[in-house]
């Protein structure tokens, strides 16, 4: 038996309106209070679960243009590995960001 799979495109930018029934719904959970929410079935987000959260594989951060003063051996060094030396200097300060950032994170 074959089964067939349905895609729905879906533009968050032009969302069809809620019915009455999902807004009575959302009324009703935005007055229930916290006390009161089962969360039984969500496992806990303590600091054991950060410390092995990883970044989605996905994400790209957004590029941005920008004019740097870099010494002229270290550009002549970075160009000499050949073409993409600016993703490099990317690189290169991304390691030491998320060196810095794992480092404030211990202490």
């Amino acid at each position: 038996m074959s089964e067939e799979m349905t895609i729905y495109e879906l533009d968050f930018a032009n969302l069809p309106p809620l019915t009455e029934e999902q807004q009575a719904e959302l009324r009703a959970l935005d007055a229930k209070p916290d006390s009161e929410i089962d969360y039984s079935d969500i496992p806990p987000l303590d600091e054991k679960f950060w410390a092995a959260a990883v970044r989605n594989g996905t994400f790209k951060p957004v590029k941005t243009s920008t004019t740097v003063r870099v010494d002229a051996d270290v550009l002549l060094w970075l160009r000499s590995k050949g073409k993409g030396y600016q993703t490099r200097i990317n690189a290169i300060l991304r390691a030491a960001m998320l060196r810095e950032l794992a480092g404030s994170e211990r202490g």
